[in-house]
Formats: C-alpha cells, structure tokens, sequence
C-alpha cells in the first residue's frame, strides 16, 4: 500500500501546483523557464504514475474488502464511464459546445471517472485511489473557476460539427476501451 500512497502523493501533488502553490510555480517558471518546469512535472508525473499502477496492482493481489458492492453499481459505472470519456475529448476537440459550456470538461471527466470507480468497486485500495483522484478533481475543478473568473477568461462558442466530432470520439474511445482495453491493460473486464 506505500507504493499506492507514495504514488498518489507525487501524481497529485505535482498536479495540484497550480492549486496550492501558484506564486512559487510562477516563480519556478519565470527564474529558470518553462522547459525545465515541464520536465519536471513530466518526470515526477511519470514516477508517481508507475508507482500508482505497481501499488495497486499489488493491493490487488491482498484486497482489503471494505463493502460489498451490489451488482448493478457496474451497470452504473459504465454509463458514467462513458460520460467520462466523451468529457475527457471535449478537452481535445476544437470548438466542441461541451467545452464551451462547462469549460473544463477533462477534470470532470476525472470527476465522473472516480466517482464511477468508486461505485463499482469496494476495497481499501479503490478507496485510496479514486477518493484520492475525486477529491483532488473536486478541488482542481473549483480552483480552475477562480483563476477564469479572476482572468476573465472567454471560451469560444461551440459548433456542431465539434459536438457532433466530440461525442463520436469519446463514444468510440470509451468502447474501444472498455470492450478491450481495459481488460488487457487493467486484467479486469468492466462487463
């Protein structure tokens, strides 16, 4: 479980910079430059990730049971999975109305993602881990407000053909990965 937690806290708290500590971020950046500042990130993101995936890959091999979880919460997570994944491409997708409308569909994305896992799922793990990313998505999500309001930040209308392109992407995407990839990359299948 160290590894889970120690991942969580690199991955999150590097993602939360601009959260928590906005001025020394700036500060960073404009002393030695957005490359190294990039780097980092990047390197820390990709540590905190492995270490993700290997902590909960081996709580996964000893589940702590915390609930049981009724049958039809699967049911429901996959809708809300697929919510997420057409979220997640409205962060991609030139011109799209669900960009236009809640301008950071990709956190809540995470949101729904989270929320849906941890609906589905019931041991001490899932709880670390898609609590953890529900909370910090909460807080990311509410923080990118302020700092549009504060900005006065303008998001561009969105146009059919970047909704109609945005929700056959995210549809398509989410089956390949359920239907697929999921079951191979993550050993466990959704249906």
């Amino acid at each position: 479980m160290g590894a889970l937690l120690l991942g969580l806290v690199l991955f999150l708290g590097v993602h939360s910079a601009r959260i928590v500590a906005g001025e020394p971020r700036a500060r960073f950046i404009a002393q030695r430059g957005e490359g190294p500042w990039k780097g980092l990130y990047s390197l820390v993101s990709v540590l905190g990730l492995v270490l993700i995936v290997w902590g909960y890959g081996q709580a996964r091999a000893a589940p702590s049971v915390l609930w049981a979880s009724p049958g039809w919460t699967r049911h429901l997570a996959a809708l809300l999975t697929l919510v997420s994944f057409v979220l997640l491409t409205a962060a991609y997708v030139p011109r799209n109305g669900i960009k236009a409308r809640l301008h950071h569909p990709m956190v809540l994305g995470v949101k729904v993602w989270a929320l849906a896992h941890l609906l589905a799922n019931n041991t001490l793990a899932d709880l670390l881990l898609f609590g953890s990313f529900l909370v910090w998505a909460v807080f990311s999500f509410r923080a990118a407000r302020r700092r549009d309001r504060l900005a006065q930040t303008a998001y561009p209308p969105g146009s059919t053909r970047g909704t109609v392109t945005t929700l056959v992407i995210g549809v398509l995407a989410w089956a390949a990965f359920a239907g697929w990839a999921h079951t191979a990359l993550i050993g466990v299948r959704p249906y």
